[in-house]
This record gives C-alpha cells, sequence and structure tokens, in this order.
C-alpha cells in the first residue's frame, strides 16, 4: 500500500469522478458502497503488474478503476443474492435501500465499466473483461445451482471459486500485461499469478467463516452456512467426521440451520479443516508466486510476492 499510495489516490479520483449521475439514487448507493473501502487488491493487481513491465501510461488508472467497478457491481448483486446484511462492517445497501435498487444501481455500474471499457482504445482490453464478466456471471449462477448441496465434490466447489472470484482476479493481473504490451507467456503468466491469488483469497475467506469474529470479518460470522453454502471447511469436516458430525453439517447445509453453529465450528476445527483450507490456499500463494519468475526484480514484483504470502496469512 505504502508503494502505490499515489497511484491508488489516482485511481480513486477516477472512480469519484466515473461515478458521478445526474440521478441522486445513483449517486448515494453507489457511492455508499464504494466508500466502505475493502481491501482493492484487484486495482492493485492493474497498478502493480503494469508498473512491473514498464507501463506508467494513464490508462492504468481508468482500468484499475474498472475492475473495481465491475467488483462493486457483483458485491451488489450478491448481497441481494444473498439475503446480505453486513458487508465490511457496514450494513449492506440491500438492507439500507431495498434489492430492487441494489440491482438497478449494480447494473449502472457494470454498464459504466463497459464506457470505461471502451475509452481505452484497445480491443484486447475489451477481449479480458468481456469474457471476466460472461464468466463472472456463470460462476454466481453455478454457486446458486450449488447451494445446500452437501454432495457437491471439491472439484465442483473449486470451479465456482475459479469463475466466481479468481477470474476478476486474473483478468486484472492480466489487463497490466496488456497494457505493457507484454508478450504472451508473460501475460499468460500474470494471469496464472492472478488466477491462483484469487484462488488462495476465496478460500482463506470461507475458512475464515468458521475462524474469525464478525468485528474481524466485517460479515456475520456462519452467513456461509446460513445460505446453504457447502464450502472447503465443511466438505473436509464431513469427510473426516464422525457419522453423526457428518449428518449434523448435512443437515445445517441442506436447511441453512445455524443454531448448532458453535458444534459446527468446533468439528471443522477439530477434524482439521481448518488447517487444510489454510494449506490448500498457502499451495495456491506458491504457485501464483512462482509465475513472478517472468518478471524483472524491482519494487513492484517484490510486492507482488509480498502479496500472495499475506493473502493467506490474514485474519480479515
Amino acid at each position: 500500500m505504502a508503494l502505490m499510495a499515489a497511484d491508488m489516490h489516482a485511481v480513486d479520483r477516477v472512480i469519484q469522478q466515473r461515478l458521478s449521475s445526474d440521478v441522486a439514487l445513483i449517486n448515494q448507493i453507489s457511492h455508499y458502497i464504494i466508500s466502505a473501502g475493502g481491501k482493492r487488491i484487484r486495482p492493485m493487481l492493474v497498478l502493480l503488474f503494469s508498473s512491473a513491465l514498464g507501463f506508467t501510461g494513464p490508462e492504468r488508472f481508468e482500468m484499475a478503476a474498472t475492475v473495481e467497478f465491475i467488483h462493486t457491481a457483483t458485491l451488489l448483486h450478491d448481497d441481494v443474492v444473498d439475503e446480505s446484511a453486513l458487508r465490511r462492517g457496514r450494513q449492506t445497501a440491500n438492507a439500507l435501500f431495498g434489492n430492487a435498487a441494489s440491482v438497478l444501481v449494480g447494473d449502472f455500474v457494470y454498464s459504466r465499466a463497459f464506457q470505461m471499457m471502451v475509452s481505452v482504445n484497445n480491443l484486447r482490453v475489451l477481449d479480458v473483461l468481456a469474457d471476466a464478466t460472461n464468466v463472472i456471471a456463470e460462476g454466481e449462477v453455478l454457486q446458486l445451482m450449488n447451494m445446500h448441496d452437501a454432495d457437491l465434490s471439491v472439484n465442483d466447489y473449486l470451479r465456482v471459486i475459479r469463475f466466481k472470484t479468481a477470474k476478476l482476479f486474473e483478468a486484472s493481473a492480466r489487463l497490466g500485461a496488456v497494457l505493457a504490451g507484454a508478450g504472451t507467456q508473460v501475460e499468460e503468466s500474470c494471469a496464472a499469478y492472478g488466477r491462483s491469488l484469487g484462488t488462495a483469497f476465496q478460500l482463506i475467506d470461507d475458512l475464515l467463516d468458521y475462524e474469525g469474529a464478525t468485528a474481524q470479518l466485517g460479515k456475520n460470522v456462519g452467513d456461509d452456512l446460513r445460505e446453504g453454502k457447502p464450502t472447503l471447511p465443511l466438505l473436509l469436516a464431513m469427510e473426516r467426521g464422525t457419522a453423526a458430525e457428518r449428518e449434523l453439517i448435512r443437515h445445517a447445509i441442506e436447511h441453512g440451520e445455524i443454531a448448532r453453529l458453535p458444534e459446527i465450528v468446533e468439528i471443522v476445527r477439530r477434524t482439521g479443516a481448518i488447517h487444510a483450507t489454510r494449506d490448500a490456499a498457502r499451495a495456491e500463494a506458491d504457485k501464483a508466486r512462482l509465475a513472478l519468475d517472468v518478471l524483472p526484480a524491482s519494487a513492484y514484483r517484490e510486492a507482488l510476492l509480498e502479496l500472495a504470502v499475506r493473502s493467506v496469512d490474514r485474519s480479515s
């Protein structure tokens, strides 16, 4: 963050400018969710990779803001689908403004992102981001289909992560290479870093639902279970637990039951599912670090290496 502070301020200025609308409610809701902050990892990836590859044009700020807009739109829609009440420690937009307003403003933010893509006049940029938004939408539908499915395989669970979360990380990293005019091999390595980092990031997010605290997470502990999401900690706990424990977790997934959440958390911890999930995330982070071998030595490359480590060793 210290290395990229000036660049991130420039991105924030673009975000503020591009969010502007003559419709008051759009301004109110979009500024509400953007001002909630967040880690801003996706725009950071655009900036770090473009800088690591020697590109310093202003287009990097526009593209960094664009991926943040795509992410913001998915959050607005996700929270409606999941009936979430808390995100980043604040009420969700749907809880505050209603579902209809959140969905429609999400549409506005999505369409504004596409206007911004066009503004850089680069067909490859359009190709990367159009593909990413389509895959993310597929991931959302896959996740919806998997809700309350206690028989979901680990491979199918990971497929949702690759589509729903990792794809935008991948696109963000790839954009840095595209803007820098890097060759195919370098571009693919940058994309591989983003894909693995995004996978690691989501695995830890899923783990923290059973290890963290509401104040740290900025969302309610147990939300994933309430929504019937069969995440890796639960799948591993079912695999490793007793017959009675498997039945308890199965019932909770199938019915979105959180009344016995403390017992389920204890099972997840006792069976080693927490450690196994973190190990899986660490393996993805290691893959991400290896993908950086194509980059020349620089402070930006070092920051990307550090980001891979911190994506796993975090508590929020």
